[in-house]
């Protein structure tokens, strides 16, 4: 198989879904066209919202994709199915929320294991790689990349069925991986020797490559709280609270759902290399341990990334009982304050409460104020005295 340099290259599909929805807009556009002629635009969109694509149809002998709500309609007037996966062309069938019925029609046509249909059926949520007589079947998952739907970071399986002439993929989940490897497949036409095993690694590799955005957020946000942990106002920390628990929950979902993954690459590429005889030939076992490469880096990343968060919650509780400790010490010392201050008005108020009972008032029979001002001077001899005296021992 000839791949050249390209294969090395990934991209992100969160960056480029505006792209993909209107090359999957465009092919299915030119098939209605070819069908039926040319209906209004606003015809057209009628029929897209009210019955949306749940098959499409991609061979290599083709130069567009076919899209239709129901199975049937992938043909064209007067075509047979053998018509459609004729031999000598690379075909690629993508089903979307199978009903029961298509599902069995699908099987039996194409002569598949009942194991094979019933993992598909009840929806196995284990990843795995299993071989049969004249296909293998793999299991991925991948997950809602919409960070705007209440879904978010769901898991979504992607079932494979990958015979030696074309591919069988099923999937209970809009995605957009399907048209990210056909519109990869179109890039590469000319540099791309196009087998069903580079499809099937085609699409591994795309929703492997879908949780580099993901990571990329978690790196950001966790430098971030990292930063605001120790710069936070106490009017922000029940927000930093909440960042750390959403960016925790995002790094143990992104680890739950890429934890299998580098064991059953490294399986298949494995049995790649032993050369059974189903297997994936020529170069995908070398493509596969490269995804493989690149799962267990995203791997190391967020489970650096669960540290980082752990010490910065560490250090958020740490900082929050230092600054419990400093208020309580300013409340302390301020409540010392007022209670030297009313140790030293006590004694005086005993003082005035002495003079104000029924007994003979001091200087009374004398003829100035000199009574007066000296009690009112022992009253301020005492108050500085009892200043001096807190001050020196630190009480204020």
């Amino acid at each position: 198989m000839s791949t050249g340099g390209s294969f090395k290259a990934r991209y992100y599909p969160g960056q480029q879904s505006t792209k993909v929805q209107e090359s999957s807009e465009d092919d299915s556009r030119s098939i209605i066209n070819e069908k039926v002629g040319t209906p209004a635009p606003e015809q057209w969109r009628t029929a897209r919202v009210s019955q949306p694509d749940r098959f499409s149809f991609f061979s290599s002998g083709m130069d567009a994709t076919i899209h239709a709500p129901e199975i049937g309609e992938l043909l064209l007037d007067g075509e047979s199915f053998q018509d459609l996966f004729r031999e000598g062309s690379v075909w690629w069938l993508d089903s979307l929320n199978p009903t029961i019925e298509e599902l069995g029609m699908l099987m039996k046509a194409f002569g598949i294991h009942p194991l094979t249909a019933e993992d598909i059926r009840v929806q196995e949520t284990r990843e795995k790689v299993e071989l049969f007589n004249n296909y293998y079947f793999v299991c991925f998952r991948s997950f809602v990349q919409n960070k705007d739907s209440e879904d978010y970071m769901e898991p979504i399986n992607v079932y494979l069925v990958v015979f030696r002439e074309g591919v069988l993929s099923f999937h209970f989940e809009q995605s957009n991986h399907t048209a990210n490897v056909r519109r990869r497949i179109r890039q590469l036409r000319d540099y791309v020797t196009l087998s069903a095993d580079w499809v099937c690694y085609a699409l591994i590799d795309d929703i492997v490559d879908s949780f580099a955005p993901l990571i990329m957020d978690i790196e950001k946000d966790s430098d971030s709280i990292e930063d605001a942990v120790f710069t936070a106002r106490d009017d922000d920390y029940s927000m930093l609270l909440k960042r750390i628990g959403d960016c925790r929950k995002r790094t143990m979902a992104g680890m739950r759902l890429l934890g299998g993954k580098a064991d059953v690459i490294k399986g298949f590429a494995k049995r790649c290399n032993e050369q059974y005889q189903i297997t994936p030939r020529g170069e995908i076992g070398l493509y596969l341990g490269d995804i493989q490469d690149h799962i267990l880096t995203m791997m190391g990343n967020l489970s650096h990334f669960e540290k980082m968060l752990s010490r910065s919650h560490a250090n958020y509780l740490a900082q929050l009982s230092v600054d419990s400790i400093q208020a309580n010490n300013r409340s302390n010392e301020v409540l010392g304050k007022i209670t030297t201050i009313a140790t030293i008005l006590v004694p005086l108020n005993l003082i005035c409460g002495l003079f104000g009972m029924n007994v003979p008032v001091p200087g009374r029979e004398s003829g100035n104020l000199a009574w007066f001002f000296g009690i009112l001077g022992s009253i301020f001899l005492f108050s500085f005295v009892s200043f001096l005296f807190a001050k020196k021992w630190k009480f204020i």
